[in-house]
């Protein structure tokens, strides 16, 4: 996470009054202000949400490969506030990859990009040394609407709507550690769009979202409270562990991602004492197509529950904002 963000400061182009969000806050996705220069009718209120995600197989079921992958790819946009509006295919398979395959995780991908009513505009595929998978999407939204990782406030709520563990299943599956309906299970809420989420998000003044994948909880949070100047404070009680993920943590199973995660922002975080340790190798581990964090203010947060609960999606009240410490990340 250090050196990417590294890089991208030093390679981050000439500042463009169009760029309303941008690689300097860490957000899931760009957003352009479109105008009259750019077609745009006269007094329109529109941005262009951007964003790309591929990468390689999570899960040895080819057709929820690409559904996972989409609905990963996708989320990025309903972090901002927006609704995806179209999306290009990118994928790499080895030359001698089964053809049947191949179409099981185009499949896959593309049922997403229909439920998502996400119009496929084209794409590009290669030949490469892995199978590599995943979506560029656009997304629109009213430039005043979007959400970013700059906007909590000391006295938020946080709501996460997806269980984490998911490091721990899919290289558990990779180890034969994991059962096949476990696996299955997890599939299942991988695939799983964070429409319903994002619908219900709408319905609040939410002041900050991220989606919790590659960085892990405590790593996307960090984004938030580095970006809006405060720290983010989780029960660790509260988090939502899926069924299973705990059970292989004590066994060492974590992808690599936790060690990396937490070698990059240890310093920000403070660990209570007396913390499960299996527990924290999770909040700092990878996720893949993981939940919404939502930050939401305090007087709006039962309005957030009841709008989630509505929609059918899991409330889980995690934490809270509060003022900027010695650290950006309690877990208590």
């Amino acid at each position: 996470m250090g050196q990417l963000e590294q890089v991208l400061r030093e390679a981050n182009p000439a500042a463009d009054e169009r760029l309303l969000v941008g690689p300097q806050s860490v957000d899931d996705a760009g957003v352009v202000l479109l105008g009259e220069d750019e077609g745009v009718l006269a007094g329109s209120r529109v941005a262009l949400v951007q964003t790309v995600d591929y990468f390689p197989p999570v899960l040895d079921d080819p057709y929820f490969y690409g559904a996972v992958a989409a609905a990963n790819a996708l989320s990025d946009v309903y972090a901002m506030g927006a609704r995806p509006l179209s999306a290009l295919n990118l994928a790499g398979f080895p030359k001698d990859f089964k053809p049947e395959w191949i179409a099981e995780i185009f499949r896959g991908g593309f049922d997403k990009l229909r439920e998502a009513e996400t119009v496929l505009a084209g794409g590009h595929t290669v030949q490469g040394p892995e199978p590599l998978f995943g979506f560029a999407v656009t997304g629109v939204v009213d430039p005043q609407r979007v959400i970013t990782n700059a906007g909590a406030r000391a006295g938020d709520r946080l709501y996460l709507t997806k269980p984490l563990g998911m490091g721990s299943v899919t290289t558990g599956g990779k180890l034969g550690k994991a059962s096949g309906d476990l696996m299955r299970r997890a599939a299942e809420v991988m695939a799983t769009l964070n429409l319903a989420a994002a619908e219900a998000m709408a319905e609040v003044s939410a002041r900050a979202c991220t989606d919790v994948t590659g960085f892990g909880l405590l790593g996307h949070a960090r984004n938030i409270a580095k970006a809006s100047g405060v720290t983010l404070s989780f029960d660790a009680g509260a988090l939502p562990i899926f069924e299973g993920a705990l059970a292989l943590a004590r066994e060492g199973v974590v992808s690599g991602g936790s060690a990396r995660s937490k070698a990059a922002i240890g310093d920000d975080v403070r660990l209570a004492e007396g913390l499960d340790p299996d527990l924290v190798r999770i909040v700092f581990d990878a996720e893949t197509s993981g939940g919404l964090l939502i930050c939401v203010p305090a007087e709006e947060a039962s309005t957030l529950e009841r709008a989630l609960a509505a929609h059918d999606v899991p409330v889980h009240g995690v934490g809270e904002v509060i003022p900027v410490g010695d650290h950006f990340i309690l877990l208590n």
